[in-house]
């Protein structure tokens, strides 16, 4: 019959790709968002600076330095590097951040403007072996980082 398929194997192609290789645990990714009440460029430009990660990003500790041309953190899980993608006009604040053990745990960044104001979206991406609570803690952890982010952006205006 032509269009007909096997749905049961669709299916499973279908699950086995929404797994990690490594142990089979859930793919998946949630994004987190919050509307800031400043221009994208202004957005844009306080967080791709490093320097400022300690006034809002709570996740990568308190302190942050520059140490032969690489961003150094204290986090939670010890010392990590911080490498944002090159600057961009197209919003995206993407950066990797390289955990103590020299795993690279990509986050998805963006800032998306909507006339003088923006949106700033986190992609959270379910780890491997990853609880559901914990990858409940991670996104709760986020929708804070952000929320500090606007306060922060929109109590020090500028006009």
């Amino acid at each position: 019959m032509p269009g007909a398929h096997n749905s049961s194997k669709s299916a499973s192609v279908e699950e086995k790709s929404n797994r990690h290789e490594a142990d089979n645990s859930p793919m998946e990714s949630r994004h987190i968002s919050v509307a800031i009440d400043r221009p994208e460029a202004e957005v844009y430009e306080f967080v791709v600076n490093p320097a400022n990660l300690p006034l809002w990003a709570a996740g990568l500790g308190g302190s942050i330095e520059l140490v032969d041309g690489q961003w150094l953190a204290d986090s939670p899980l010890g010392r990590v590097a911080v490498e944002f993608a090159p600057h961009n006009q197209f919003g995206v604040l993407d950066h990797t951040v390289t955990l103590p053990s020299g795993e690279r745990v990509l986050n998805p960044l963006r800032v998306i403007g909507y006339q003088d104001r923006s949106e700033i979206v986190f992609t959270v991406r379910r780890q491997p072996g990853m609880s559901d609570d914990e990858f409940a803690e991670d996104q709760a952890a986020v929708a804070a980082d952000l929320a500090a982010l606007k306060i922060l952006l929109e109590t020090s205006r500028r006009d």
